[in-house]
């Protein structure tokens, strides 16, 4: 039984042995149940490595960012392994040289490795978002927005940083590229051309100048060539902005050290200035007693009392002008809405409790 066994595994069909075609269709059906219960315990023994460090953050996340380039790494190892079992047509020649051979099983090689390598550096990538997670969480936890500014910056150059080795690797294992004498030949000036320097150098540069200089950090308002809104993220090549419609907006960096930028963030308070006209009908005295109670409540309901002023302006074409000027301490948007709605009300109060009447609206102006 045994013997008959053995030679029906030794009988060759089409160039290889039952045997053979029996150890290339288990180790397929292998990897298709376990390659997924391989990465997770992967992911999870790496995950050791990393426990101290990122002890603030759920294991788990580290493992759903691993499982995808692992579960590339083992499937692409399985079925290497697998093919690795055969023989023909995979030995078969594709061309021959005078120093050399390629066969179909050279590009299996060449087609393995460079998976194998591009898998790696999936998982590298992931690795190095589970870190900027672990720094996002730690910089949430300070004052300082200046942290969560830095954090998604370094993250995107080293990324940059692991792309470009990447490349070097492959072009030096996989296609046998002497890569110390491609560096040499480009140089400085021909990889900054390969990089696409001119833009790319000056946005990088302009990414340094904001770091440095902090003009402003995540979370400020900023106002730049008429765009308006929150600074969301500020990246290696260009910044975030959350408008106010709530839509993003990407400028590069250049631009925003470039341009002339208003951070509003800044201001210790904001300015507010309308005028109301009222009819000429209106006495001097009643005109008189009106700037007085406003002035009065400008005085108890907004800050820089003195900058905060109401003054008959002057005689217009259909009524007699007031001028109001206010500040409000900075605030969130809608209750600072809000406190400029009761001060409103409150104008509106004193105008029609002295008997007075509006020719027609003002128009605020906010600065």
């Amino acid at each position: 039984m045994i013997n008959e066994f053995l030679k029906i595994s030794h009988q060759h069909y089409f160039g290889n042995t039952a045997l053979q075609y029996a150890w290339f269709i288990g180790i397929i059906l292998l990897g298709l149940l376990f390659f997924r219960f391989f990465s997770r315990t992967i992911s999870r023994f790496l995950f050791k490595f990393f426990k101290k460090f990122a002890a603030d953050v759920n294991g788990e996340k580290f493992v759903e960012l691993l499982v995808k380039p692992l579960e590339l790494l083992i499937s692409v190892s399985i079925v290497y392994w697998a093919v690795s079992q055969l023989s023909y047509p995979f030995e078969e020649i594709i061309f021959k040289r005078k120093q050399s051979t390629l066969t179909y099983f050279d590009v299996i090689d060449k087609v393995y490795l460079f998976l194998l390598l591009f898998s790696i550096t999936w998982t590298f990538l992931r690795i190095i978002d589970f870190v900027a997670l672990v720094f996002s969480y730690r910089a949430s936890l300070t004052e300082s927005k200046s942290n969560d500014q830095l954090v998604p910056f370094v993250k995107e150059l080293v990324k940059i940083v692991t792309y470009i080795i990447a490349v070097f690797v492959m072009l030096g294992l996989v296609f046998k590229i002497n890569v110390l004498t491609l560096i040499t030949g480009l140089g400085i000036g021909g990889i900054a051309v390969a990089l696409a320097a001119k833009d790319s150098l000056e946005n990088l540069f302009g990414s340094f100048t904001i770091f440095i200089d902090k003009p402003f950090v995540v979370g400020d308002l900023v106002k730049i060539d008429g765009i308006e809104g929150n600074i969301e993220k500020v990246g290696f090549r260009s910044t975030q902005i959350r408008s106010i419609n709530q839509s993003i907006i990407t400028l590069p960096n250049k631009k925003m050290i470039d341009g002339a930028l208003e951070n509003l963030t800044l201001r210790n308070a904001r300015r507010v200035k309308f005028s109301i006209g009222l009819n000429y009908e209106t006495p001097a005295a009643t005109l008189k007693k009106i700037v007085e109670e406003i002035n009065i409540l400008l005085k108890t309901n907004t800050n820089n009392n003195e900058e905060s002023i109401a003054i008959f302006e002057e005689f217009g074409e259909f009524s007699m002008n007031i001028m109001v000027v206010y500040f409000l301490e900075m605030m969130e948007y809608n209750e600072y809405l809000q406190v400029k709605e009761k001060i409103n009300f409150a104008i509106a109060e004193i105008v029609y409790k002295n008997g007075a009447s509006f020719i027609h609206p003002g128009r605020a102006v906010i600065h």
